[in-house]
C-alpha cells in the first residue's frame, strides 16, 4: 500500500492538491482511533520517556543551530526530522517485532503533548511569522497545532465515558487507521511532488541536500532509540518511538509554517523510515 498510495499520489499531483484541506481531519482522526485503542493502565512516565522527549527536545534545538549558518532551508528540515511526535503506526510495528506495544503507546500520547507545546515557540522563534510578534507567532500556531494533537485525547476519553457503544464501534473497525494514513500519505505526497515540479525556480541543491539530511537523522534515531532502549531491555520500542516520525503531520507543519520547500525531508524521511523498518521485519521474520 505504501508505494501505491505514493505513485498514486506522485501520478496525480496536478488535482490532488485540492484535496489538501483533508490532511489536518485526518491527522486528528488517525489519532482519535489510536487514543480510542488505548490502554489507560499502560500510560505509565518511564526513564527512557524522558530520555526519547529530551533528544527531540534538544537536539531539534541543537540540529537547527547547527545548520543554520550554513543553510537556512535545511536547518529548518533538520529541525522538522527531530521534533516530529511518533507515527500512530508505531505500535503496530512495535508489536511485529516483539518490542513493549504498551511503551510506545504511552509515548505517543507523551509526545504529541509536549511536541503540541513546543512546536508553536519553536516555530516562532524562527521567524515564520515575520509580520507577528513573538507572543501573537506562538497564539497563531498554538491554535491550528494545539487542537490538533491534543483534542483527540479529549474526545476519546469522552467516547470511552459516556458513549461505550460508539467507542466499541470505532475500534472495531479493522485497519480503519491505516487505510485513513493511506489516503493521507497520497494527498500529502500529490502536494509535495505538484511544489516540486511547479515551483518556478527549482533548487536541487537544497532538495538533495534536505533528503540526505533526513536518511542521515533517520539511521542516528534508530540507532539512539535502540541503545537506550537497549538501557532499559526494550530496545525495539524506544527505537520505534524515536525514529518512526508522524511524517503526515510533519509534512503539513512544514506546508503550513515553514519555508515549503522543507516538505522535501519529511517526503524523503518517509522512504528512509519505511526502508529500515523493511529491514528490521525481514530481521525478525528470518530469526
Amino acid at each position: 500500500m505504501l508505494p501505491i498510495a505514493m505513485v498514486t499520489g506522485a501520478l496525480n499531483y496536478q488535482w490532488i492538491g485540492r484535496l489538501s484541506f483533508l490532511t489536518p481531519y485526518l491527522i486528528f482522526s488517525m489519532l482519535l482511533l489510536t487514543f480510542c485503542k488505548m490502554s489507560w493502565r499502560e500510560i505509565r512516565l518511564k526513564p527512557a520517556h524522558i530520555w526519547l522527549l529530551l533528544i527531540q527536545l534538544i537536539g531539534s534545538t541543537g540540529v537547527y543551530l547547527l545548520i543554520r549558518p550554513f543553510n537556512e532551508i535545511w536547518a529548518q528540515g533538520a529541525m522538522l526530522c527531530l521534533l516530529t511526535p511518533t507515527a500512530t503506526a508505531a505500535a503496530v510495528i512495535t508489536g511485529m517485532l516483539g518490542g513493549n506495544v504498551g511503551f510506545i503507546t504511552a509515548y505517543l500520547l507523551f509526545c504529541n503533548v509536549v511536541i503540541a507545546i513546543a512546536a508553536p515557540v519553536f516555530f516562532s522563534l524562527i521567524g515564520v511569522n515575520e509580520t507577528f510578534t513573538f507572543l501573537e507567532s506562538v497564539w497563531y500556531i498554538c491554535r491550528q497545532v494545539f487542537p490538533l494533537l491534543v483534542f483527540p485525547l479529549f474526545i476519546a476519553a469522552a467516547l470511552r465515558k459516556w458513549t461505550p457503544k460508539i467507542h466499541q464501534i470505532l475500534i472495531r473497525i479493522p485497519k480503519l487507521t491505516f487505510y485513513l494514513w493511506v489516503v493521507a500519505l497520497t494527498i500529502v505526497t500529490g502536494i509535495t511532488v505538484h511544489f516540486v515540479f511547479n515551483s518556478p525556480n527549482p533548487d536541487y541543491f537544497n532538495e538533495i541536500g534536505l533528503a540526505v539530511i533526513a536518511l542521515i537523522l533517520c539511521c542516528l534515531q534508530f540507532i539512539i532509540g535502540r541503545r537506550i532502549g537497549h538501557r532499559y531491555g526494550d530496545a525495539s520500542s524506544s527505537g520505534q518511538g524515536l525514529g518512526q516520525k508522524n511524517t503526515i503531520l510533519a509534512i503539513w507543519m512544514a506546508q503550513t509554517f515553514l519555508h515549503p520547500l522543507v516538505t522535501v525531508a519529511p517526503a524523503a524521511y518517509i522512504l528512509w523510515q519505511n526502508i529500515i523498518n523493511s529491514y528490521q521485519l525481514w530481521k525478525v521474520k528470518h530469526k
